[in-house]
């Protein structure tokens, strides 16, 4: 089945004609983009989670923190 094509013209000045071609076959297109931009990001948010709870990765940022504040203050 073909997409619904409808085409408009635009009459800016009497010189210049704008056209427009619609496509109604994409309508909500967008909406699922982000939709699935949106599960992307919260798995990616949840695994990170995970990554952060790790003891390894724990200590890690934990000798990374204290190194940082001891050159602050010293």
């Amino acid at each position: 089945m073909s997409p619904d094509y409808r085409v408009e013209h635009v009459y800016m000045n009497t010189f210049t004609t704008l056209t427009s071609i619609t496509v109604r076959g994409d309508r909500g297109a967008v909406t699922a983009e982000y939709a699935i931009a949106t599960v992307a990001a919260a798995a990616f948010a949840g695994l990170l989670a995970i990554v952060l709870k790790s003891g390894t990765v724990q200590g890690l940022l934990m000798s990374l923190i204290s190194s940082a504040l001891s050159v602050v203050t010293q």
